[in-house]
């Protein structure tokens, strides 16, 4: 069994985001894992349901179902994996990918916020993600309502290129009104997912997504979000990786805006109320 066996049979049979999987395929490899696994050489009472999904996953069965449905499956030791990615603690075990792979070659920024904004926020957003892809920025983002939306379609709308990271796998529509949006995705950018491709959102993958939402991103915008929210996880996660980390301010009283303004309070987030604002603090950065 080689590397891109070993790691389909773990991508099919555990979620990303752990730690200690992570360190464990660091340190040993793939293929050693995977056969450890199968040897049962791991606790048998912590770790029993996974020894079981293990002993009856095949990689070529995996691989065939991922090429079914038009994807890629991406491993770090390929080409077109993005090294940013590597910068996590947890980094994918791998991915997969629809769409166009050369979106990840250019600079990209990543756009969050709130699903549920208001029109000045759509707008800021979709604005943004315009102004960049003129300048030949990809834009990342979740696929969501609100804000994520927003951003995906100013990439679009400026014939850009945009990615989005789900919390779903490739062959799904969530949320189902953005099937058109995803096909129109895929055309100049990408379906990023953690996920085979059939398997269903659930509410603790959107904050596993998030983490590679701020790793793909060159740099992070926020546009709206409130006070606690997943896009102040994205935000503080970018800011871990040493990424620049930028927030819109909005009215003073608008729920919606508290949490860009707590990220700039507590000096997480640039203040940045254009394009040449966020270029300029950006290119602090290089």
């Amino acid at each position: 069994m080689n590397e891109r066996e070993s790691r389909a049979i773990l991508f099919a049979s555990m979620e990303g985001g752990s730690s200690y999987w992570s360190t464990e395929i660091s340190s040993h490899g793939a293929e050693c894992v995977v056969e450890k696994l199968r040897n049962r050489g791991y606790d048998g009472v912590r770790f029993e349901k996974l020894l079981d999904r293990i002993a009856m996953q095949s990689a070529e069965s995996i691989l065939l179902e991922i090429d079914r449905s038009s994807s890629s499956f991406l491993i770090p030791s390929d080409e077109a994996w993005p090294a940013s990615l590597n910068d996590l603690a947890a980094p994918p075990i791998a991915l997969i990918i629809k769409g166009e792979p050369r979106a990840l070659k250019s600079p990209l920024l990543s756009i969050v916020g709130t699903r549920n904004p208001t029109n000045y926020g759509v707008r800021i957003a979709g604005d943004f993600a315009a102004s960049f892809a003129d300048h030949e920025w990809a834009i990342v983002s979740g696929g969501a309502y609100g804000i994520d939306a927003a951003a995906h379609r100013g990439a679009l709308a400026a014939e850009g290129s945009t990615i989005a990271v789900l919390g779903c796998g490739v062959e799904v529509n969530y949320p189902a009104a953005h099937e058109r949006l995803f096909a129109e995705i895929q055309e100049t950018g990408l379906l990023v997912s953690e996920v085979m491709p059939n398997v269903h959102a659930i509410p603790s993958r959107f904050l596993l997504r998030n983490r590679i939402i701020a790793a793909l991103g060159n740099a992070t915008i926020v546009v709206e979000a409130a006070f606690r929210s997943g896009s102040l996880r994205t935000a503080r996660d970018a800011a871990e990786l040493l990424r620049p980390v930028m927030a819109v301010p909005g009215p003073i009283t608008s729920p919606t805006s508290e949490g860009c303004h707590r990220l700039i309070g507590e000096r997480v987030a640039e203040l940045v109320a254009s394009t040449a604002d966020a270029m300029e603090f950006i290119s602090t950065f290089k």
